[in-house]
Order: C-alpha cells, then sequence, then structure tokens
C-alpha cells in the first residue's frame, strides 16, 4: 500500500470533475455563439429592410414592392429559412413635415443553433425612406 497518495474513495473523480466542467464550458459556448447569430441576423434584416424601402421609395416603384424585395435580401445574406421566418410589410405613411415615407416593418424571430430548441429571440426591425415624387 506504499506511495500511491489516492484514496480508494478518490478514484474517478478527476473524469467527473472533467465531464461537469466541460459540458459547462460547452453550454456557455453555445450561449455565445446564439448571441452572435442573433445579433448578425438581426443587423441584416435591419439593413434588408433599410434596402427595401429604398427600393419601394423610387417614383417609378409600387411602395408595396418593399417587402418583397427585403425578403430577397435577406435571404440572399442569409438563408431561405430565414427569410421564410420573417413577415414582412411595406406601406406607405405621411409624417409630420408631410413628407411620404415607405416604411418597411419585419417580424418574425431567430432560429436557435440547435434545431430542437425552436425558434428563439424574437426580431421586429423597421426601415424607412422618402418616397420620391414622380
Amino acid at each position: 500500500m506504499g506511495g500511491r497518495g489516492v484514496l480508494s474513495g478518490e478514484r474517478g473523480s478527476a473524469v467527473v470533475e472533467f465531464v461537469l466542467v466541460s459540458l459547462l464550458i460547452m453550454v456557455l459556448l453555445l450561449a455565445v455563439l446564439q448571441v452572435a447569430v442573433y445579433v448578425h441576423v438581426r443587423n441584416v434584416v435591419t439593413a434588408s429592410a433599410q434596402e427595401g424601402a429604398r427600393y419601394a421609395a423610387n417614383a417609378d416603384v409600387d411602395s408595396g414592392a418593399g417587402a418583397g424585395r427585403t425578403l430577397e435580401v435577406v435571404g440572399r445574406a442569409t438563408s431561405a429559412q430565414t427569410a421564410r421566418g420573417l413577415a414582412c410589410s411595406s406601406v406607405e405613411e405621411v409624417d409630420g413635415t408631410g413628407l411620404t415615407l415607405v416604411v418597411v416593418r419585419c417580424s418574425g424571430s431567430v432560429p436557435a443553433l440547435l434545431g430542437a430548441l425552436g425558434n428563439l429571440l424574437p426580431l421586429d426591425v423597421t426601415g424607412r425612406a422618402v418616397k420620391e415624387i414622380a
């Protein structure tokens, strides 16, 4: 029995500790990655809504075309699945100064990294542009 220094009750404890710490690190890593994906998709959808509003604000374009243009840009920049998960609308509004604006609103959710969790984080963005006069 000489010199081993490990009690019989502690055998395998290093493996269990490694597994528990590894699980915690993996959960934290996935959470950070999910936040990064959310921020990226939100930025892409915001820029796409602004692009859709600018497109629909042209004098020779119907104002309702902004929503379709937004979904097209989102689909190219991210994925078709992300674009299908969005509901976008495009309308004309008059602001307090009398300018006619094209407003594109998109709402939906960002898909989770683990597909089994579904869509976790809500997304609601708006893009605006001044309508050109024909």
